[in-house]
């Protein structure tokens, strides 16, 4: 089995005792993004709209650094404080997402780190 730590400056740094992404194989599990700015470490300003994109776009940076992007996510979790921002967060994953979708789950929960009202992971598998 090889497994790799994946880091990238381009995302949040982590803030506990976990790891930006680990790669076992060709399967990268990314941890949970929140809408932190990665070069500042704190919370973008905005709306939950604009936390949404943040956390894709942390996403992203991750998925990058592993050799991968959205497109390869096949399993995404999505947290929510409030599960009236789903339909919301459809919307937003449109952008940064094409058919065929990853599986994926939504959970209404009810606190996330730093009070944010989204976080979401996931699972990516690379083409070898």
């Amino acid at each position: 089995m090889s497994r790799e730590i994946i880091t990238t400056p381009h995302a949040p740094q982590a803030i506990g005792t976990y790891s930006q992404a680990v790669k076992v194989n060709n399967t990268v599990y990314l941890s949970g993004q929140i809408p932190l700015d990665p070069q500042t470490m704190e919370i973008i300003a905005g709306d939950v709209a604009t936390h949404i994109h943040q956390v894709f776009k942390n996403l992203r940076a991750v998925a990058q650094a592993a050799g991968g992007d959205l497109q390869d996510i096949v399993k995404l979790s999505i947290f929510l404080t409030d599960l009236s921002n789903f339909a919301l967060v459809n919307q937003i994953m449109a952008e940064y997402f094409s058919t065929p979708y990853p599986a994926r789950a939504a959970v209404g929960v009810a606190a996330l780190p730093k009070g944010v009202a989204v976080e979401m992971d996931a699972v990516m598998v690379l083409s070898i």
